[in-house]
Parts: structure tokens; C-alpha cells; sequence
């Protein structure tokens, strides 16, 4: 990216690829130290911006968000309780605006982000990774940043980041993928490979519990905002808790708090980590329907090459696409010969059968405490169970659009009962083996 640093005490205009972005002196930020600093540069599909104002404390909060325009402008502002250095930039497969900032906490209304204004369909919020935090924003239609300023608040509380987005069409826009910086395909862990010569066992079975979702991409979201990335990390640390208590296994988390973790870094990880058993934990929920509160239940997935059903194939989808809701370019979608050859693999080393044989096992265990669903082994092409050599299940523990799935899984005597369950299954499973 090609930087262009303002010179102090003058208005003016950065130019890249014949568009322009300016700041003046009427709206210049003044802050203590702030460096008037604007870039854009043309990244794959879009138009990039960086704005540099004071450098970020870990006690930066943001306070407020809001849009307001139509579909020719919108103009989002974010409040904050001081500045920080921000980049945005936009991407396409689907039309998105980025904006990524350094460790910002957000508390802001439960309702933020949820409704459509001009052109922006939604907004999502959260951590990105370590000390970084992301904010993303579906747009209906081709946006260009039109202008962006930093600017203090009038009661002198804080400073507020305007972002004017300008609808434009697709060929203005250009013919992106989506990727935010030209990435190269992420490198297979050497546990991923056929070739590699069998691992030695570990003195203790490892077990890698994937609390799904996180951060920036909340899941699925419940009745009176209860997000399925909260409830399921609460549920992965009662079972974490549960097979230490046990002792006679080595556990890890993808994720021991609220931030989101790449599919492919939850795959690295469990690879890195050599575990034995793979254990993704999820929530579900339906569209607002009259169907959607009936439905209910906890459903055990592996992986297949076509999924046993439709409702297999919509949860693998949803769940293969939380690179994109976070902002990520979107994993290329597996070649069906990839996964026949990902499958070809594992039926090799047995890890599709020693799968299957857990999840029957699991289900068995779970029926004691948990109300299961009508089919409630299934199984699908998702992402985060592509892994030779690791035996592994995705945990649908529940439908946070059926009210009663969803007290339950905002129950601490249930979270245990589940845990227990689990962990019940885990002994059962390594005792056979």
C-alpha cells in the first residue's frame, strides 16, 4: 500500500487511481499528536483508506454507531473515547466496507447493526485477532469510500470516525474476489499430508475442543441477544473443566475467549497440537417462522463428501462461510475430487470410522441429558472437520431460535449436564481404542 502523509497546517487531497480523498482544515482532527495522515490504494476489488490519529490504548472504547442516508450516500460514524489509527477498505463476493482498528472495545446498544439504512444491509463488530479489532459492513450495492475524517466530538468526550460511502456500479468497482491483501493459499499443515509417516502417540489422549464462531462473527443470534459464540465457549470450558477434572487427558482450546479464529488456523491448530479427538461446538437457529420454535434438539455431524440432508447441507454452508462474515476472503469451495480425495485418505487411516464411531457414541451419551433432534446424526462437507489423521464431529448443541433450546443452553446446571455427557462419550471412545 501506497502512503501519503499530509504535510502539518495544510488542506489538501491525496490522489490514487484518479479518486480523491480529502480532509480540511474545517474538519481536521485536533488531537494531541495526531498524525494527518490519509492513503488509498486499490486492493483486488476495492478502495482502501487508512487515517492515522493518536496511537491506540487498550481503554479505548467504542460508544455509538450510526447510519444515516440513502442509497446514493450513507454515512457511518462511530464514536469513540479517543482516536485510533483506522483502515478501511472495500471488497466484493459479497460487497463489504472493512474497517480494521487496534483493540477497541465496543459497548454499544444490543440493536446496533441489525437494521438496514441506505447502503448498508447490516454491520457485525468484535475482535479480529489479538489486540485487533474489525468492523464489518454489508453494503446492497458497489460502494467507493468517498470520504473519511476523524474528527473530535463537540462535547470533547471523544473523537468520531465519519466514513462517507458513495454508491458506484460494478464495473467501477472492479473485479475483486474479495481478498483484503494478496494472499497466497494457506499452507497445509505437514499432518494434513498423505505422505507423512504415522505420528507417535501421545502419553495422553489430546483432545481439541472448537468453541465455534467468535469475535467479529457472533454465530448465530438467540432471542434478547444471546449469541451462539458466547454460549458455546461457556460450554466449551465447562468441558474443558469436566475432562481435567477426569485426568487422564491433555486438552486445548481454539479459542479461550471472544475472538475469531480463522477455519484454517482452527485446522492448523489441531494439527499442531497432534490431537487425537476433535470436538467443534455450535448453535443453531431459524429464520423468525412459526416452524422455527418447534424445531429443537442437539445434532452430532461428520464429514462427508454430499451432505445426508438439506438441513446438513444449509448448517455445512453456514458454517464454511465464517471467513467471509469476518471479513476474510472466502475459502475457494472444496473440488469435489478434493474431498473424495481428502475422504479416499481418511477411510486409509480409518479416521472416517473411528468418526462415525464416536459420534454414535456421543449421541448415546448425550440422549441421557440432552434433548436430541429427530435425526440427530448427520453429516456434511464442512470445513473444519477436513483432517486426516484426527477423528472429529461438529456438535449442534441446540437452536437458540426455539425458546426452550435456548433457556436450557443459558443454564449453567445444563452446560455441566452437556459437559458431563460429552466427556462421558470421550471415555467410552478411547476405552475401545
Amino acid at each position: 500500500m501506497r502512503r501519503s502523509r499530509l504535510p502539518e497546517g495544510r488542506d489538501g487531497a491525496v490522489p490514487t487511481g484518479g479518486r480523491t480523498l480529502s480532509i480540511t482544515r474545517r474538519n481536521r482532527p485536533n488531537l494531541r499528536g495526531a498524525l494527518l495522515a490519509v492513503a488509498l490504494a486499490t486492493i483486488g476489488a476495492g478502495l482502501s483508506a487508512a487515517l492515522n490519529a493518536v496511537p491506540a490504548a487498550a481503554s479505548t472504547i467504542a460508544t455509538d454507531a450510526k447510519l444515516e442516508g440513502d442509497r446514493k450516500e450513507t454515512v457511518f460514524s462511530l464514536t469513540m473515547t479517543a482516536g485510533v489509527p483506522a483502515e478501511v477498505f472495500t471488497l466484493a463476493n459479497p460487497y463489504r466496507v472493512i474497517i480494521d482498528m487496534p483493540d477497541v472495545s465496543f459497548r454499544l446498544p444490543a440493536s446496533a447493526g441489525q437494521t438496514e439504512t441506505g447502503l448498508v444491509k447490516a454491520y457485525r463488530y468484535g475482535l479480529f485477532g489479538p489486540r485487533k479489532s474489525r468492523i464489518v459492513m454489508d453494503t446492497v450495492l458497489p460502494v467507493a469510500i468517498a470520504h473519511a475524517e476523524m474528527v473530535n466530538v463537540p462535547d470533547g468526550k471523544g473523537v468520531q470516525l465519519n466514513l462517507l460511502l458513495r454508491a458506484i456500479d460494478a464495473a467501477a468497482f472492479g473485479t475483486g474476489t474479495g481478498a483484503t491483501r494478496p494472499q497466497a493459499k494457506p499452507a497445509q499443515p505437514a499432518e494434513e499430508d498423505a505422505a507423512a509417516p504415522a505420528r507417535e502417540p501421545n502419553p495422553k489422549p489430546v483432545i481439541v475442543l472448537d468453541p465455534g464462531h467468535g469475535g467479529i462473527d457472533p454465530g448465530a443470534l438467540g432471542v434478547g441477544d444471546v449469541y451462539e459464540k458466547t454460549v458455546v465457549l461457556e460450554v466449551a470450558k465447562q468441558l474443558q473443566a469436566e475432562l481435567k477434572k477426569r485426568g487422564r487427558y491433555v486438552s486445548h482450546m481454539t479459542r479461550s475467549d471472544d475472538v475469531f479464529v480463522a477455519l484454517d488456523d482452527r485446522l492448523k491448530f489441531s494439527a499442531e497440537k497432534k490431537a487425537d479427538l476433535f470436538i467443534s461446538l455450535h448453535a443453531d437457529a431459524l429464520a423468525d417462522t412459526d416452524s422455527a420454535k418447534s424445531v429443537r434438539g442437539a445434532t452430532v455431524y461428520t464429514l462427508s463428501e454430499r451432505a445426508s440432508d438439506a438441513m446438513a447441507r444449509r448448517m455445512a454452508d453456514k458454517e464454511n462461510s465464517a471467513d467471509a462474515v469476518a471479513g476474510l476472503a472466502p475459502t475457494e469451495p472444496a473440488e469435489t475430487h478434493e474431498v473424495r480425495g481428502i475422504l479416499a485418505d481418511l477411510l486409509k487411516r480409518e479416521t472416517a470410522n473411528f468418526s462415525s464411531d464416536f459420534s454414535a457414541t456421543l449421541v448415546g451419551k448425550m440422549r441421557r441429558n440432552v434433548n436430541l433432534s429427530r435425526a440427530p446424526e448427520r453429516s456434511a462437507a464442512f470445513r473444519v472437520l477436513q483432517q486426516t489423521r484426527t477423528p472429529s464431529v461438529l456438535i449442534e448443541l441446540g437452536y437458540l431460535s426455539n425458546p426452550d433450546d435456548q433457556k436450557l443452553m443459558t443454564s449453567q446446571k445444563w452446560r455441566e449436564a452437556v459437559a458431563t455427557s460429552i466427556a462421558d462419550a470421550v471415555d467410552a471412545y478411547f476405552a475401545r481404542r
